[in-house]
């Protein structure tokens, strides 16, 4: 632009123009009445000098001109290369919205109007749910004109002087201005544009479902004595937040901006960095829960359980790490870490006591699941008959041929492998009677129903029938008190676990129960640990070699 200013201000070509004009002027007024009479022949011929700086005047204008029209044609065509330039800078190429560097400025404008017309400004980001499976599924040819279309249905919705933004990826971002005497406008807006988004769709004659989850943040509710002014930036980063927690609340929907949902971020933030150095620290240890024969009441093994023994919260229970765990990918090192541990502490039981461990269904997508688990058995020295896998149901649905595959793989080993929480996940009597499971768990919201003695008892023992016709033997999970135990001692042999029994305890707690019993293996620690594990080694080399056979 300023090459452009430059250029306007040169009158250099002007210049020549004019005192060519000026000069033709004071040399033609005395020479062309002179060429006149001459031709008519009544006088004398100019004088020749004069005549030739006369012509070389004509010259001048016509070259001072054409110069002076060929550089103002020339700034033109600069200017409109330079605002196609500045068009193509701040603008998407694929929705012809605005992109993600010019939404700020224009949102600033927007905000400025906003204020001398006492309006409030509403900053929406709005997300496509599951555009990824759209790619996969259909190409990036069908994504694109997804995109072009859900920008030219938001372009639709927005009210007049509303800005649109195609921030990147399937995330936009609009703001519009709204009367703050009627906050109900904006809801209604936003409604409207969900709406219109998830209005059916065909590309290439394939039916395509759409939807958004939208994040607001608004002038009126943002703005609090201790931030000051609202900018840009701020509504743009509180409207992001918000429009995660629509996607957890289930997508399809909005969510207006509160100060407790940047609260909840940053702790969540700081818990995956808390995971993340618990697992590089050796943070998270494992606790077991016993499980004893029900008729007997003999100790038969343990369930392993997760803990988090952090520096910053104290003892964290798994049902607040495992969930972020697994959403941050982490849970396959953590459970290995976990798994690995617990070999070496049962190694110290006596060898009758097996030990169950829970796998998480994201475990369960990797195809090399079955090897990392023999791998481990081999490196502890870990007898494979002693080990129990417990998958819940919906690990069923998502790969069941896969599932099936490594299932099997370990069942070749000597591992046994159980169906956690049976009930609770819709599994048919076709999965399992096609798949190899050695035993079932009756989850516990089941078992605690056998309190009440009006019916409770029908589901389990409709169950544990079902068991015996599979021959499968039955676990009983959430035994917590005496009536539930008597109840399900009527049931058949079955073995349980549960408060009732006592809470999950850390290694040592379960070393002193375990030498108080007379069931540690003795001078556990003072034995070879060579030629264990070469003798475990061997072993498991063997089984693999059979499963490969």
């Amino acid at each position: 632009m300023l090459r452009f200013g430059r250029a306007e201000r040169d009158l250099i070509a002007l210049g020549i123009a004019v005192s060519a004009i000026l000069m033709f002027l004071g040399t033609g007024s005395s020479v062309l009445p002179q060429i006149a009479r001459s031709w008519m022949g009544k006088g004398s011929a100019p004088d020749m000098l004069l005549v030739n700086a006369l012509l070389l005047n004509i010259a001048l204008i016509i070259f001072g001109w054409r110069r002076y029209a060929e550089l103002t044609s020339e700034i033109a065509e600069r200017r409109k290369a330079e605002e196609r330039a500045r068009e193509l800078a701040e603008t998407d190429p694929l929705t012809a919205c605005l992109n993600r560097r010019s939404i700020g400025p224009a949102t600033e404008a927007l905000l400025t109007r906003a204020e001398e017309r006492g309006e409030a400004v509403a900053f929406l980001m709005v997300d496509l749910d599951n555009f990824k499976l759209i790619n996969d599924l259909n190409g990036h040819n069908c994504g694109d004109e997804v995109l072009r279309r859900t920008a030219e249905r938001l372009r639709a919705s927005l009210p007049e002087g509303g800005l649109l933004s195609r921030l990147g990826g399937d995330e936009f971002a609009c703001a519009i201005g709204y009367d703050p005497r009627q906050p109900e406008r904006a809801d209604q807006i936003v409604c409207e544009l969900i709406d219109a988004v998830a209005q059916p769709m065909k590309v290439d004659e394939t039916p395509i479902e759409v939807t958004v989850s939208v994040g607001i943040a608004a002038t009126i509710e943002t703005l609090t004595d201790s931030e000051g002014k609202v900018d840009s930036a701020r509504l743009m980063h509180k409207a992001d937040i918000a429009m995660y927690h629509a996607k957890k609340r289930g997508r399809n929907g909005y969510s207006w901006y509160e100060p407790q949902l940047e609260t909840d971020l940053r702790y969540r933030s700081e818990l995956e960095a808390g995971i993340r150095r618990g697992v590089q620290n050796g943070e998270f240890v494992p606790y077991y829960e016993q499980q004893v024969d029900i008729a007997s009441g003999e100790l038969v093994g343990f369930e392993m359980l997760a803990r988090w023994h952090s520096p910053d919260r104290g003892v964290v229970g798994p049902d607040i790490f495992i969930p972020v765990a697994e959403e941050i990918g982490l849970i396959a090192p953590l459970s290995e870490q976990l798994i690995g541990q617990a070999f070496d502490d049962a190694l110290e039981w006596d060898p009758a006591l097996t030990l169950s461990v829970n796998i998480s269904p994201y475990q369960l997508r990797d195809p090399w699941f079955a090897q990392k688990i023999l791998k481990l058995l081999v490196q502890h020295g870990f007898p494979a008959e002693r080990l129990e896998i417990e998958i819940t149901e919906s690990c069923l649905h998502e790969n069941i041929g896969l599932v099936f595959s490594m299932i099997t793989s370990l069942r070749n080993q000597g591992v046994k492998i159980s169906l956690d929480d049976f009930g609770t996940g819709y599994s048919s009597l076709s999965q399992l009677r096609a798949l190899p499971f050695d035993r079932l768990k009756i989850d516990r919201s089941f078992v605690s129903e056998l309190k009440d003695a009006r019916g409770g008892t029908k589901l389990v023992n409709a169950i544990v029938s079902l068991g015996e016709g599979l021959d499968m033997p039955i676990t009983a999970e959430g035994i917590e008190d005496a009536a539930i135990l008597e109840a399900l001692q009527k049931m058949g042999p079955l073995k349980g676990q549960g408060y009732h029994y006592g809470m999950p305890e850390d290694a040592t707690s379960v070393h002193r129960r375990l030498t108080a019993m007379g069931r540690l293996v003795a001078n556990a620690h003072d034995s070879d640990e060579n030629d264990r594990e070469a003798i475990g080694h061997e072993a498991t080399e063997a089984a693999l070699q059979r499963g490969r056979g």
